[in-house]
């Protein structure tokens, strides 16, 4: 069985989609079997949203959060400070380095990280430029102006006879 997609018919039909599908792509080829540490991904507004793992352990000092364009990057290295000469019975606080990828999409920013009671909080931000966002364009009245001056006849619309 099949269990990659074929994206060839949609890449010849698109245009500036190539990101797109080298990101679907991949993410195909590469199943994330690590599962640690677990995270919740919320979307608290239209233009906001919050990743939040559970790093139960760490310390601020002992998480790296790295953004880049369209990709943010949180890991994770625990110092040697735990005993290894203590009478543990039991050991299952993780403390193993770890390392998480988020690919972010276009004017997307980290806003700020909270670090609290095991929970690392990372606040998004899509901001989109102004040169990018939907405007109206105002329609003018019957004479178009070249550099402040009307046009010649020959390029206005023709007047009809009454």
């Amino acid at each position: 069985m099949r269990s990659a997609f074929d994206f060839t018919p949609y890449r010849r039909s698109t245009v500036g989609f190539d990101r797109l599908f080298d990101f679907l792509e991949s993410a195909a080829r590469t199943e994330q079997t690590d599962n640690y540490p677990p995270f919740d991904l919320e979307k608290v507004s239209d233009d906001r949203y919050r990743i939040t793992l559970a790093v139960a352990g760490f310390r601020r000092d002992e998480i790296d959060i790295t953004a880049r364009q369209n990709l943010l990057v949180i890991s994770g290295r625990k110092g040697e400070n735990r005993s290894k000469e203590g009478n543990f019975l039991h050991v299952g606080i993780a403390t193993r380095a770890f390392e998480r990828r988020f690919e972010l999409a276009d004017f997307v920013r980290v806003d700020a990280a909270e670090l609290q009671d095991g929970l690392l909080s990372v606040e998004l931000v899509r901001e989109i430029p102004e040169a990018m966002k939907p405007r109206k364009i105002d329609i003018g009245a019957g004479q178009i102006a070249v550099e402040g001056k009307q046009a010649p006849a020959e390029e206005r619309e023709p007047e009809t006879a009454t």
